[in-house]
C-alpha cells in the first residue's frame, strides 16, 4: 500500500553564494533519491529551510534545475537560535511510497551530520 512518508535531509555550505546553495541542495537531493530509490513523480511536496545567514538563493531552485517542475516546493527561513548550526539547508520531502518508516533513509551531509548523528551514519 502506498502511503505518504516524510524524508528529512540537511547539508551545510561554506559560503552564502547562489552556486554553493544550488550545488549543495542538488547534492543533498540526489543522495536522498539514490538512498530511497524514488522518482520525482513520487514526491507530493518538498519544504526547504535555510538558516538566516543564507539569503542569496532559494534551495528549491536546485530541485527545479533537476526537473522537479510539477512538485510543489516552498522555501522558509529557520529560527535564528544563537549558537546553533550556521549556513544550513534543510529539506522535508513528502513522498508517496511503500517504504516502511524504518526503511526510509534520512540524509545529513557535511556539517549537518551533527543535527542527527543517530541517522547520519545509516546507509
Amino acid at each position: 500500500m502506498t502511503l505518504v512518508r516524510g524524508i528529512r535531509g540537511a547539508i551545510t555550505v561554506a559560503r552564502d553564494e547562489p552556486a554553493a546553495i544550488l550545488d549543495a541542495t542538488e547534492r543533498l537531493l540526489r543522495t536522498i533519491l539514490e538512498r530511497n530509490r524514488f522518482v520525482p513523480d513520487d514526491v507530493a511536496s518538498a519544504l526547504f529551510t535555510v538558516t538566516p545567514d543564507l539569503v542569496s538563493e532559494f534551495p528549491a531552485a536546485a530541485a527545479r534545475r533537476m526537473g522537479w517542475t510539477l512538485v510543489p516546493l516552498l522555501n522558509f527561513t529557520e529560527i535564528g537560535v544563537p549558537g546553533r548550526l550556521e549556513r544550513c539547508i534543510r529539506v522535508l520531502i513528502h513522498l508517496n511510497t511503500e517504504l516502511r518508516p524504518d526503511q526510509i533513509q534520512h540524509v545529513y551531509l557535511e556539517g549537518a551530520t551533527t543535527l542527527r548523528p543517530d541517522l547520519s551514519g545509516r546507509q
